[in-house]
């Protein structure tokens, strides 16, 4: 008999706010945030527990930036990890922290003539581009 895995109601509710957030990344205290005063509140270790067991089940993608940043999540929901990679790289606004996704048909052609004509192969979950984001140019606040 094969044993279901078994689930909480907090790993319920997180996996439910997850959902919601496909696509946008989130840190771990801005998964604390949304529960915080609620009644189903979930505490930070709690979250870090639950992000770090879905990372390594697949179903969560980890990225750490740089050193001075919180690391970045997102869910990825039925979109395999190597079908994520081949979608988007990152933009990382150097004056609010906004982590940006960036699907660009140019960038592809960038990373298939690295592999091609370089032989290096540019790995998207590392490849972070450094600048400031449009809101932040017009001085709007985030």
């Amino acid at each position: 008999m094969i044993k279901s895995p078994y689930k909480t109601r907090q790993q319920e509710l997180l996996l439910s706010y997850l959902r919601e957030m496909q696509g946008k990344h989130f840190t771990a205290e801005d998964v604390r945030a949304h529960f915080e005063g609620k009644q189903s509140s979930i505490g930070i270790a709690t979250v870090y527990r639950h992000l770090e067991k879905l990372v390594s089940d697949g179903v969560v993608t980890k990225y750490v930036i740089d050193e001075h940043s919180a690391a970045c999540y997102e869910y990825l929901g039925n979109v395999c990890k190597d079908e994520a990679q081949e979608q988007h790289f990152h933009l990382k606004c150097e004056m609010c922290g906004a982590l940006i996704h960036l699907a660009c048909d140019e960038l592809a052609l960038i990373r298939s003539h690295l592999q091609k004509e370089h032989g290096f192969t540019l790995n998207p979950f590392r490849t972070v581009f450094y600048g400031v984001c449009a809101a932040c140019q017009k001085g709007e606040p985030k």
